[in-house]
C-alpha cells in the first residue's frame, strides 16, 4: 500500500536561506502509539493506511512520503529577553503542507526525526515523555476552543534518547496553520535582509492574512492582524488557567495559535505569580505576566517590519505603534468577555472587572482551585443551598467569599434571569476536566515504564470534551489530594 499525502508545498519555494532541505533520520523500529483519526480525516489523509507498519514509518521519519519536500525552518529569537540570531529547527522537520477538507492550508511537521543544520550540536530526538505530553496537551486545548497546533500521532522508535538518563525516544506528527514565528522575522531583520522580510510578510499575508493584501498599509494590517490574535489568544489561555511557560519570541506563531507545549502547564490552586517551567527562575513567564510578555514579543515583531512600514523611521514608529494598539484591545475584549461568562453576568456594567478581580483576590488568599472555583460557581448560581461546593474551596476564607458573593448575588438579581438559563450558560465556559498536572505525570509514567497506554488513550478520550460531567471525567477533574506548588515542567531537549 502505498500512502498518498495531497502535499501542496509553498514554503519550500521560497529563496534559500530560508531553510534547510534534510531528511529525517531514519529509527530502528517504529511503533504506533496514537493516532488522531479525527484529525487525519479533516486533512484529507487515509487513517487506516496510516494506522499500518508503513504508516509508522512515515509518521516517525523512517520512510519519506511521496511529494514531501522535507526541510527545517530557520529562524531567530529572543529567548528569556535574550537575542538569539539563528536558532531555527533543531528537531523539527516539515515535510509538507496540504490543503485541508475545508480548503485551510496545514503544515505537517515530523518533530524529534532527527539533527538539522540548526540542532546547535543537539541530537535532534525527542522523548517520549514531552511528546505524549504535547498530544494531550495541544488536543486539549483544540477541545477547549482554543486555537493551537495539533497532534496527528505519537510515535516510538524504538531507540533511547540521552536526557539526565536513558528514555525512550519517539516523534510527534504535529499539524500547524503554519510554523512562522516572530523569530522568522527576526532573523532576517537580524541580518539586514529587507528583501527576505519583505518576501516572507508576503507570504504571511497571503497564507493567513489576505484581507490586508487590499489595505493601504499591507503590513502595517499584517502587524494588526497579528497583534490582535494574540490579544484574543492569551486572554482565552488566562480564562483556564493555562501557563505557556516558554513565551520566546521564537515559540509565538503569527498564525494567532498556540504553539510548541515545552514546560507548559495548568494552575490547580489560583496564585497569578505561578511558573510550572524549571528554566524560568525568575518568573519572566508567570501565569499573569504573559499579556505583557506577548506585548513585549509583538514589539520585537514590529521592529522588523519598521523597514516595510514607511521609509522614514519616525512615520514608520507611528505607525507600528498604533498597530500595536490591537492587542490590548482584542485582548481587553475577549478576557473581560470571558470573565463575564464564566461569572454568568449578561449584561456589561462598568465595574465588571473589579467584581472578577475581588474573586481573584478571595481565591488566591484561599489558594481555590481555578478550574473547580469557576464550576461550583455555576452551581451556586441557582441559589445559595447550593453554595456548599465552592464554601469547600475556600476553606478559612469564608468571610471573604461571604463579602464577594453577596455583591455577585446583588448583581444577578439585577438581570434577571432564569437560574437554570444562567447555571447552563457559565458551565459552557468552564471546563469540567482540563489536562491537571498530576493526572499527566501519571499517564506519562504509565507509558514510560510499563509500555501502558491505557492511561494516556483514557486522558486524550476525556480531554476531548472538557465541559462534558460524566462518571469517567470526574476522577480526572480533580486535583491533586496534596499542595503541588513545587511542581516543575521541563523543556525535553
Amino acid at each position: 500500500m502505498t500512502i498518498q499525502f495531497p502535499f501542496d508545498n509553498l514554503y519550500a519555494r521560497m529563496p534559500a536561506g530560508f531553510f534547510a532541505r534534510v531528511e529525517p533520520t531514519p529509527t530502528q523500529s517504529p511503533r504506533l502509539v496514537q493516532l488522531n483519526r479525527a484529525l487525519a480525516i479533516e486533512l484529507g489523509l487515509d487513517p487506516d493506511a496510516l494506522d499500518t507498519p508503513e504508516g509508522a514509518e512515515i509518521l516517525a521519519g523512517k520512510r519519506i512520503p511521496e511529494v514531501a519536500e522535507p526541510l527545517a525552518m530557520a529562524y531567530a529569537g529572543h529567548q528569556f529577553g535574550h537575542f538569539v540570531p539563528q536558532l531555527g529547527d533543531g528537531r523539527a522537520i516539515l515535510l509538507g503542507e496540504v490543503v485541508d477538507r475545508a480548503g485551510e492550508r496545514r503544515d505537517i511537521q515530523l518533530k524529534g526525526s532527527g539533527p538539522t543544520p540548526y540542532s546547535r550540536n543537539g541530537d535532534g530526538r525527542a522523548a517520549l515523555g514531552p511528546v505524549l505530553r504535547e498530544y494531550l496537551v495541544s488536543e486539549a486545548m483544540h477541545a477547549l476552543g482554543i486555537p493551537t497546533t495539533r497532534a496527528l500521532a505519537a510515535a516510538t522508535t524504538g531507540e533511547q534518547v540521552y536526557r539526565e538518563t536513558a528514555l525512550p525516544g519517539a516523534v510527534l506528527t504535529r499539524v500547524a496553520s503554519s510554523h512562522i514565528r516572530v523569530g522568522t522575522f527576526q532573523f532576517f531583520a537580524a541580518r539586514g535582509r529587507v528583501d527576505a522580510l519583505r518576501q516572507l510578510a508576503d507570504h504571511a499575508i497571503a497564507r493567513h492574512y489576505p484581507d490586508a493584501a487590499q489595505a493601504a498599509s499591507p503590513y502595517r494590517a499584517l502587524l494588526e492582524g497579528v497583534a490582535a490574535r494574540q490579544g484574543r489568544l492569551v486572554a482565552q489561555w488566562l480564562l483556564v488557567g493555562f501557563i505557556h511557560g516558554v513565551m520566546n519570541t521564537d515559540n509565538m506563531s503569527v498564525a494567532g495559535e498556540t504553539i510548541d507545549y515545552g514546560p507548559c502547564a495548568f494552575m490547580d490552586a489560583y496564585d497569578p505569580r505561578t511558573v510550572f517551567s524549571s528554566i524560568d527562575q525568575f518568573g519572566r513567564y508567570a501565569y499573569a505576566n504573559q499579556p505583557g510578555i506577548a506585548q513585549w514579543n509583538l514589539a520585537r515583531l514590529a521592529e522588523c517590519l519598521l523597514p516595510l512600514l514607511d521609509p522614514n523611521e519616525e512615520a514608520a514608529v507611528a505607525q507600528a505603534q498604533e498597530a500595536l494598539g490591537a492587542f490590548a484591545d482584542a485582548f481587553n475584549e475577549g478576557y473581560l468577555g470571558g470573565l463575564r461568562r464564566k461569572l454568568g453576568l449578561l449584561r456589561e456594567q462598568p465595574d465588571d472587572i473589579d467584581l472578577a478581580q475581588a474573586l481573584f483576590s478571595a481565591m488566591a488568599a484561599a489558594r481555590a482551585d481555578f478550574t473547580l472555583t469557576f464550576r461550583r460557581l455555576a452551581d451556586a448560581a441557582l441559589g445559595p443551598q447550593h453554595e456548599a461546593g465552592l464554601r469547600g474551596l475556600f476553606g478559612s476564607e469564608q468571610a471573604a467569599l461571604d463579602e464577594w458573593l453577596a455583591v455577585w448575588r446583588d448583581r444577578l438579581a439585577a438581570e434577571d434571569a432564569p437560574a437554570e438559563t444562567r447555571r447552563a450558560a457559565m458551565l459552557r465556559a468552564s471546563p469540567a476536566v482540563i489536562p491537571r498536572n498530576h493526572r499527566v505525570e501519571a499517564a506519562l509514567s504509565a507509558a514510560i515504564e510499563r509500555d501502558d497506554y491505557a492511561p494516556f488513550e483514557e486522558m486524550a478520550r476525556v480531554l476531548a470534551d472538557p465541559y462534558a460531567e460524566s462518571a469517567d471525567a470526574s476522577p480526572l477533574a480533580q486535583p491533586p489530594a496534596e499542595d503541588r506548588s513545587d511542581y516543575r515542567t521541563f523543556c525535553g531537549t
